[in-house]
């Protein structure tokens, strides 16, 4: 039943408080029409006996007390479709292509519903992205979420995009599409996002939601949940998968702080609400997969940690919840070297649930793991170097060193425009460490050397090995 009051009090920021309501549930869908004839939504942020708090999706400017307020007596819900597919939409979920507006198959409650862990399916299929630093290293797998942890100024976005355009499951026969979410983004930024999608052909198996930066900051903290709920509509009603890629989780994160400021919440750590956690938890754990679906939700959100600080809150928080994390280093990108990924700290928890014979190459896990530590090494020894020198070194640790610089030009470094299969990002790894000695090489077998790396013109010989 439909409700319509006109006891607005105050207005404060991005919230609106009414008195004398009765029987208002939480998160109820609110119409707001203005004295101009205008019309703006909202959604039930906070109730108390007959003090009720809405948040206001397009901002409050021009609402006065002779608004008249409606509630729905029912939760946000979005319309959702297959011919989204290929279509641009606002944060709020309204075209920007200038296409029509979403016929809609079904109308869904943006918040979801969570999966129930008995039925939840175990990820293990690999999803290759074309980046070597990712694919041979911290391998993405079906129905992860694995966030890409940045600093402002980095090029992140344009990392995201060379996944949002590259990514696919390796032998597979569902569909595979991508959502692209944009938070807190300016003007030119959407453009580029747009123009590189419609260039690449990439819009055509994708769907790009856009939050500005000019938007009111409410918009940010539903913008995810569309883009999640349309997500779980085509992989479990469609069968596909569907990776969803979202940038910039601080930016939401601001957003909640400043919604937790005009509320006049007690803040925690650093400002942020101390829910935070919880509400990013709502947010990252709607990836997965459900038995006896063969579709799936991938998640890559991508956050920028406040001065580099992975101690941040942000950052923090999201590591405890997601399954790993890809650290963009500073440091690399000062060497000019693109994608800058840091292999050292990154992880991927699922990684060996989805590589190995029949999924990637048997050789997949060795591989990784002797070439993070010849690289762990070699960076070890540019720290002894700085100190006394690189003639101090013996002609092994030489080795090590020489290696390291090898595996950021020729592993880590490659084209954005360049998609990498997996057996060549093995292969590269392979023919760096044919410049080691074998007997140095721990972590791969014997059979592997022969049948893999000796191949390799370069691999010295027996009597030159220390």
């Amino acid at each position: 039943m439909v409700k319509e009051y006109k006891t607005i009090t105050s207005v404060t920021g991005p919230l609106i408080f009414l008195e004398n309501t009765e029987n208002i549930g939480y998160g109820e869908y609110v119409n707001i029409n203005l004295s101009d004839g205008s019309l703006k939504r909202g959604q039930v942020l906070d109730t108390s006996g007959k003090r009720v708090v809405v948040q206001v999706f397009e901002g409050t400017r021009n609402i006065d007390k002779n608004a008249y307020v409606k509630f729905s007596g029912d939760v946000l819900k979005i319309p959702v479709s297959y011919d989204m597919l290929g279509r641009v939409f606002s944060g709020s979920g309204d075209p920007l292509d200038g296409g029509p507006k979403v016929i809609p198959e079904a109308r869904l409650d943006i918040n979801g519903l969570p999966i129930n862990p008995y039925k939840r399916a175990p990820p293990h299929e690999f999803i290759q992205t074309g980046v070597s630093a990712i694919d041979g290293m911290n391998s993405l797998i079906r129905g992860q979420k694995l966030p890409i942890f940045s600093g402002s100024g980095l090029p992140h976005n344009q990392l995201a995009l060379q996944i949002a355009r590259q990514a696919t499951v390796l032998d597979c026969t569902e569909s595979f599409a991508v959502i692209f979410v944009a938070m807190g983004i300016t003007e030119e930024e959407a453009k580029y996002f747009i123009s590189d999608f419609e260039k690449t052909g990439a819009l055509e198996r994708g769907i790009v939601f856009l939050n500005l930066a000019s938007d009111p900051s409410i918009e940010r903290l539903i913008v995810p949940r569309i883009a999640l709920t349309t997500a779980e509509f085509f992989a479990f009603n469609y069968d596909m998968h569907m990776l969803v890629i979202m940038t910039d989780m601080t930016n939401y994160c601001e957003a909640l702080r400043e919604i937790g400021s005009a509320r006049e919440e007690v803040p925690g750590r650093r400002g942020y609400p101390g829910y935070m956690y919880t509400d990013l938890a709502s947010i990252y754990e709607r990836a997965g997969r459900i038995e006896g679906k063969n579709g799936s939700v991938t998640q890559v959100p991508i956050l920028t940690m406040p001065g580099d600080d992975i101690t941040h809150p942000i950052p923090d928080l999201s590591g405890y919840i997601t399954e790993g994390q890809i650290i963009v280093s500073r440091d690399l990108q000062r060497k000019g070297i693109y994608p800058p990924i840091d292999v050292l700290p990154s992880l991927s928890r699922l990684m060996s649930k989805g590589i190995g014979k029949d999924r990637t190459r048997e050789d997949h896990k060795s591989v990784s793991d002797q070439l993070y530590a010849a690289y762990a090494e070699g960076k070890d020894l540019r720290g002894i170097v700085s100190i006394v020198g690189k003639e101090s070194l013996s002609k092994s640790d030489k080795l090590f060193l020489d290696f390291a610089d090898d595996f950021e030009k020729r592993f880590v470094t490659q084209n954005s425009t360049e998609n990498r299969g997996i057996a060549d990002t093995l292969d590269i790894g392979w023919e760096i460490l044919s410049k080691l000695p074998e007997d140095k090489l721990l972590r791969v077998s014997d059979e592997l050397i022969g049948k893999y790396m000796r191949r390799f013109n370069n691999a010295p010989d027996k009597a030159d090995q220390i």
